[in-house]
């Protein structure tokens, strides 16, 4: 039978069931088997009425056997829910499923780090936000938003969301919610400290109209065309809970303090604090889970969610997430998401640990903090231990920057010159270094900001002094004044005190092979060096304070994610989660020039083109020009060493179903965000 013969007698069926006042009942379709019907406007998913009118079908709804147990786990929810069909959006979204349709229970395994270290992976699989990527990484699709449009000059975002959508304790989702997210937290420097790039535009606030409950404006100073593939990236999701955070917002309810203090804190922003956290990553600690003599009185034990999974347990070990009962997507069949109805988080920092346990098969899924050099052990292991591995191409690379704002004075002064920089660049052996970490896999570049390298920048910059020529390393050195002047055999400051680079790296953002090949190319060229690992948590702590002298981590972003976060080129020219540098040129900033480092000019002008290039039009002559001299900058400035882009490894146990073949191991596009994951499910058979 044609495709096209099976369309009409679906058709037909379908209409002689509607003629006789019947519906057919909706079929199972999956991404590999349409049966017939057409896809809708966005791909892998329907709005509901879009699929009924598509498939011919009215949609009946059913859910997860154990739902009303996994809701009485949930502190604070209503311990009788209403039915499936009531606890859905008027319009769900329709998810295609891979392979097939999936079957209820099971539980997640996953490894993280530690807490708030390496946690992103885990945390983007229950992720939402207002749109997404599909799993082609090029087209933007709804989400929690139903649809969203675009005034012609990009100053006017305008989102309608689902009517009937709750929150994970029954609640509405409401415009309210995307309005008091941005007013009351996002901008409130009484919960945090300064506003995220993300949520400004060329450094000035939007502003958020809600003319009725389904329709949120954000209205823009200036065009900003790349605020929408923000939220299609981001972990920090556009909404918060109104209805249980807003109680304690003095802005919001004036008996907030009085309202706080009757459950023992100082006031309504502590209680804002202890759920929410001050900062816009949303998987920090839920210390509430822990404080069952205020959760009484809060009745919480951690915030509502739109995820598919919500916080159940959090201890030092790990934590415990079930299924989010008011989750706003169905299969075609009308079953509600997610399939899994456990999440069950384990920490492991030890990068030996994390593989034997993936080698004996204890986690169904793990991408982050995994590096080439483990895809051996893991590749020969695939049968034994019933699991599969993907190697993709990886957004960021492996990269080095230099202290520039040390508080010592004269690593100061030679971390700021740039033919210290270039001479630790040509010191390194990329091709080595590609064949030993990275078997022969990667390409040695140079970093240049903007990752796979866009048609307006010219190639021969990803070339830029990543050549490996040691005797180039050793005459710029010779020419800055770093000779050996005690004779020891290393290298001195200048001024002749010893120096020594104190490598420490976390496996979590930089292999640890890549690290010790690049400290002996720099003893190589008389610098003297020790390498420790630490934890992420140590590693950040460290950056941030200041105090480190060499920065390792991966960095690179689309041009996409760049149009809407300007972050890789403003100090300290990444978030705290990444590879950052500059710090006090960063605290200059962001106290408009009271306090920190004066940056020099290439920075100040990197500044202003990055607002001229997210204002311009996307694909436009002038966003190009932009573009190009920003690429040009970073590379000739060299914050930041490029070492080799590398695929990486993609884990998961063969019994998780619906798992798609990814398009890249990355950070950027949020993990698992554009593959699905509410459609995996568990077939331990």
């Amino acid at each position: 039978m044609t495709p096209r013969t099976r369309t009409l007698l679906l058709a037909s069926a379908a209409q002689f069931l509607i003629a006789g006042g019947a519906f057919a009942a909706c079929p199972g379709i999956t991404q590999g088997d349409m049966q017939g019907i057409q896809p809708g406007e966005f791909p892998q998913q329907y709005n509901l009425s879009e699929f009924e009118e598509a498939a011919g079908c009215e949609m009946e709804f059913s859910d997860n056997p154990e739902i009303s147990e996994l809701n009485g786990e949930i502190r604070g929810n209503p311990g009788e829910l209403p039915p499936v069909a009531e606890r859905l959006p008027s319009e769900p979204l329709v998810v295609v499923p891979y392979e097939s349709v999936g079957q209820y229970g099971g539980t997640l395994h996953a490894l993280s780090n530690a807490t708030e270290a390496g946690t992103s992976d885990f945390l983007s699989v229950r992720h939402v936000n207002l749109v997404r990527y599909s799993d082609d990484l090029q087209t933007i699709v709804p989400n929690v938003a139903k649809s969203w449009s675009w005034n012609d000059d990009f100053t006017e975002l305008t989102f309608k969301l689902r009517e009937g959508h709750k929150w994970s304790d029954g609640e509405p989702f409401t415009s309210a919610d995307v309005k008091f997210w941005y007013d009351n937290l996002a901008l409130d420097s009484k919960v945090i400290e300064q506003p995220k790039d993300y949520v400004l535009v060329a450094g000035e606030r939007m502003t958020v109209e809600t003319p009725d409950d389904t329709t949120v404006v954000f209205k823009l100073p200036s065009p900003k065309p790349g605020l929408l593939a923000h939220f299609a990236t981001h972990f920090a999701q556009g909404f918060q809970p109104k209805h249980f955070l807003g109680q304690y917002h003095p802005d919001i309810n004036p008996d907030a303090d009085e309202l706080a203090q009757e459950c023992g804190f100082e006031s309504g922003l502590a209680v804002i604090q202890a759920y929410y956290g001050n900062s816009d990553w949303t998987d920090t600690p839920t210390p509430m889970l822990n404080s069952p003599d205020k959760v009484s009185c809060l009745d919480k034990d951690t915030y509502p969610t739109l995820e598919s999974h919500i916080y159940v347990s959090d201890t030092t070990e790990g934590r415990k997430l079930v299924a989010n009962p008011y989750f706003f997507m169905v299969d075609p069949t009308g079953q509600q998401l997610p399939y899994i109805s456990r999440q069950d988080e384990l920490y492991a920092n030890d990068n030996e640990v994390r593989v034997l346990k993936l080698v004996n098969g204890e986690a169904d899924y793990k991408s982050q903090s995994l590096t080439l050099g483990s895809a051996p052990i893991l590749l020969q292991n695939q049968e034994k231990g019933d699991y599969s591995i993907q190697l993709k191409p990886t957004i960021a690379m492996p990269t080095f920057s230099f202290n520039m704002t040390s508080e010592d004075m004269d690593k100061r002064e030679v971390f700021g010159n740039v033919k210290f920089r270039e001479a630790m660049s040509v010191a390194i052996d990329r091709d080595e270094l590609n064949e030993v970490s990275f078997f022969g896999q990667g390409e040695p570049k140079q970093y240049i900001g903007f990752s796979p390298t866009p048609d307006f920048v010219d190639p021969e910059l990803t070339k830029h002094f990543a050549q490996y020529d040691p005797e180039m390393a050793k005459s710029l050195l010779d020419e800055i004044g770093m000779t050996d002047q005690d004779g020891d055999g290393w290298r001195d400051l200048p001024n002749g005190d010893p120096l020594v680079l104190n490598m420490q790296f976390a496996t979590q953002g930089i292999g640890g092979e890549v690290v010790e090949l690049v400290a002996q190319y720099w003893s190589d060229v008389g610098i003297n060096t020790t390498v420790k690992e630490v934890t992420p948590d140590e590693y950040r702590s460290a950056q941030s304070s200041n105090q480190l002298d060499v920065g390792m981590w991966e960095k690179g972003q689309p041009t996409a994610i760049v149009m809407g976060n300007k972050e890789l080129f403003v100090p300290p020219f990444e978030n705290y989660f990444g590879h950052r540098t500059g710090m006090l040129w960063a605290e200059w900033v962001d106290t408009e020039g009271a306090s920190g480092v004066e940056p020099p000019e290439w920075v100040k002008t990197m500044m202003d083109d990055i607002d001229a290039f997210q204002g311009a039009d996307p694909g436009s002559d002038e966003q190009s020009e932009y573009g190009a001299k920003l690429a040009k900058s970073m590379a000739e400035n060299m914050p930041f060493i490029g070492t080799v882009q590398a695929p990486n490894v993609i884990y998961h146990r063969n019994a998780l179903k619906n798992f798609a073949e990814f398009k890249t191991q990355s950070y950027e596009y949020y993990r698992t965000f554009p593959y699905l994951p509410a459609q995996w499910y568990l077939d331990e058979e």
